[in-house]
């Protein structure tokens, strides 16, 4: 499985540290499963987003790390909405 042009492993590992970062930033207290969780799921998101629009960070590491921090920070902020906090 291939995923913006990083394995699924480095997936993994770069989502967390996506999670992590976005976390830091964004000045919310999640675990680390979380990270993991919002660092994918932040980085496939703003990947169909970006997509829809023809337009993207191009691919690899690096890329990948830019789209799923993004991601997870729109992520926590619409949690935020969504709770109310």
């Amino acid at each position: 499985m291939d995923v913006n042009g990083v394995g699924i492993l480095t997936a993994i590992i770069v989502g967390g540290l996506a999670g992590w970062i976005a976390e830091k930033f964004m000045k919310s207290d999640m675990g680390i499963v979380m990270n993991i969780i919002l660092g994918i799921a932040g980085a496939v998101v703003l990947n169909a987003i970006l997509a829809a629009l023809d337009t993207g960070f191009g691919s690899g590491v690096f890329a990948y790390l830019v789209t799923a921090v993004i991601g997870a920070c729109l992520l926590i902020a619409g949690a935020r909405l969504v709770r109310g906090r």
